[in-house]
């Protein structure tokens, strides 16, 4: 049964928060539709996240099990099989794999959402960051003869692994996208109103300007798996780690045939 003492207790509770949300005694019904609706997706946004988060670990356990078992199988057996059951055992490794590297990329992507956590650092320096980038790239980068050059990089505000993911992510683009002529990829800086300014161009493949919303998607592919594999996560991530620090990702200039030119922003030291 509810008392009077209840109802006191429930009104003075209202009051707190309406006075705590700066709107005294009485919220309007408008607003407290709208906080509603949006602690529910915010509530719902966090389950999502928890969701593909666990869904990209724990699924991992499953597919090492069907691959193991596959490839034993292939080892075992694989001089009686049949043509088709040869096949057919191949489109089963090749699934495990491209369902492996998916879950993987949803890891980082899920991770890519997270703050990280500390004060940002005020002088990490690109041009390092870029330098341990491509000594981890240097296989790829030396298979695609590619030539990266970089100029005026300058100080800035962020966490060195987010950078780094950036880096990662565009050079790594521009390797599987790149043409028939030569790879040359150019990073360079600005500073514009306390924004560092990056520009990451290459002379790849390109695609028509008109996509260039939707590539950074997620999931978002123009092209066939085959002719070049991946998730399609990767300028999500980037777009999601920029935006952590308030910056933006854009494709300034592609041509087809003549390149990609990537730019994104991130707070200069403080």
């Amino acid at each position: 049964m509810i008392t009077d003492r209840d109802i006191s207790i429930a009104l003075g509770t209202w009051d707190r928060r309406a006075s705590q949300v700066g709107f005294g005694e009485v919220m309007p019904p408008q607003l407290v539709t709208r906080t509603t609706d949006d602690r529910d997706l915010r509530q719902v946004n966090r389950d999502l996240e928890t969701f593909a988060y666990s869904a990209s670990h724990d699924l991992q356990e499953p597919l090492r099990t069907i691959a193991i078992s596959a490839q034993l199988l292939n080892r075992s057996c694989g001089n009686r099989l049949e043509p088709d059951e040869a096949a057919f055992l191949a489109r089963i490794l090749t699934a495990a794999d491209r369902m492996s590297a998916l879950l993987r990329d949803l890891r980082s992507y899920m991770d890519a959402t997270k703050h990280a956590e500390g004060p940002l650092p005020a002088n990490i320096a690109s041009a390092d960051v870029l330098a341990g980038v491509l000594e981890i790239l240097r296989d790829p980068i030396e298979v695609a003869g590619a030539m990266v050059t970089s100029i005026r990089l300058p100080l800035v505000s962020v966490h060195e692994t987010h950078l780094a993911e950036i880096f990662q992510n565009l050079i790594s683009n521009a390797i599987k996208y790149k043409s028939s002529a030569p790879l040359r990829i150019h990073i360079s800086a600005s500073v514009q109103d306390g924004w560092c300014v990056f520009s990451v161009a290459d002379n790849g493949i390109g695609i028509e300007q008109q996509f260039s919303e939707q590539i950074f998607g997620p999931f978002k592919r123009l092209h066939g798996r085959e002719q070049y594999p991946g998730s399609g996560l990767g300028l999500a991530i980037c777009q999601r780690i920029v935006e952590q620090y308030d910056g933006r990702i854009w494709l300034e200039k592609s041509t087809p045939l003549e390149g990609f030119t990537f730019c994104f922003t991130l707070p200069c030291r403080a």
